[in-house]
């Protein structure tokens, strides 16, 4: 089992996604405004990637809650919130992991349960390279950080 760090926000809110394609920047923009305009840094830590890769299953340890954000062409509009479970997918023999399989990463590391991950899925609809984002995609974008205020006051 590895040490947990001795100064670890409690939450985490981890976005993810291309900035250069279109509605996938809607996890990074997500962060970056979360990171502007909401709770204190001590209270919880904002991280952006291009994906989620296993080493980010170390970003997991001593945290007690995980909000995991995202562009989805499969959700309803404007997002879909998820309570997640660990557990191994195809995602875990590739570059990128899905969330899922990223908890089940950290089980098999820490050899303990994640903590408890949410995942908020924002509905996208144009992922074209070079594209900026949809006016669709930054409405539901909006709607969103509404509904992340809440989770994270909640949980602060």
């Amino acid at each position: 089992m590895m040490a947990q760090p001795a100064s670890v926000a409690p939450l985490l809110v981890f976005g993810w996604g291309n900035l250069s394609r279109g509605d996938d920047a809607l996890g990074p923009l997500c962060i970056e405004r979360l990171r502007a305009t909401l709770v204190p840094a001590a209270c919880v830590e904002y991280l952006d990637d291009y994906q989620l890769q296993i080493e980010h299953a170390l970003d997991l340890v001593g945290r007690q809650r995980v909000l995991f954000v995202d562009a989805s062409l499969s959700c309803r509009a404007p997002f879909e919130v998820t309570q997640l479970r660990a557990a191994q997918d195809a995602s875990f023999t590739t570059h990128a992991l899905s969330p899922q399989a990223l908890m089940q990463l950290f089980r098999d590391l820490q050899g303990e349960d994640p903590p408890p991950c949410t995942l908020l899925a924002i509905r996208g609809e144009c992922f074209e390279l070079g594209e900026p984002p949809s006016v669709g995609a930054l409405d539901h974008l909006a709607a969103a950080l509404q509904w992340a205020d809440v989770w994270l006051s909640a949980h602060a």
